[in-house]
């Protein structure tokens, strides 16, 4: 009965989390500590914390350690499936739309038009968080920029530009070389 009571709860978080990860929080806060009480609030801000330093996924990471908490791996299974699944119907059924009308102009036109705004939508992110990374408070002032997370950055860019290095070597790169430089100062 706890795995089914898990799959529901997590299936409706992962069917009216629309808008990412983040959204998706006071959704499981209502189901795990408000309907369920499988956690005080305490607990849910140490969850949250724990899932947040995992990769993958806020939601899915939460339903996961949730489900451990409650049912063992069972219930992680149960909980995770749940909250994937809603997200796996839509994305199965989008692909066979895609798949069956994909010669269709109307598609094609719909697909060449998104392309531009999704170059944005990655972009705009990209200069968030390099506005983030680069300039203390978040204000573009020059007094208030990062140089040597700059210059570590533009260094990067280049390598990774020029020299197709492997993108993970070049951030551990960036880290030490970003820890060696402030360790000096």
């Amino acid at each position: 009965m706890i795995y089914i009571q898990l799959f529901i709860s997590f299936f409706q978080v992962g069917l009216f989390s629309i808008g990412g990860g983040y959204a998706a929080l006071p959704l499981i806060q209502n189901q795990i500590v408000e309907l369920h009480s499988w956690m005080t609030m305490g607990e849910f801000t140490d969850l949250i914390t724990i899932a947040e330093m995992t990769p993958g996924p806020i939601a899915v990471n939460s339903a996961t350690f949730v489900g451990i908490r409650i049912a063992g791996i069972g219930g992680a299974l149960a909980a995770t499936f749940g909250c994937i699944f809603p997200s796996l119907m839509i994305v199965t059924f989008l692909a066979f739309l895609y798949c069956h009308y994909k010669g269709s102009s109307l598609i094609q036109s719909v697909l060449f038009c998104l392309r531009p705004a999704v170059v944005a939508l990655i972009f705009s992110a990209g200069l968030s968080i390099a506005q983030t990374a680069l300039f203390a408070e978040r204000e573009l002032r020059l007094q208030n920029t990062d140089w040597t997370g700059a210059v570590i950055f533009l260094a990067a860019f280049v390598i990774l530009r020029k020299r197709k290095c492997n993108p993970i070597l070049i951030m551990a790169l960036c880290g030490v070389s970003y820890l060696g430089i402030n360790m000096l100062y």
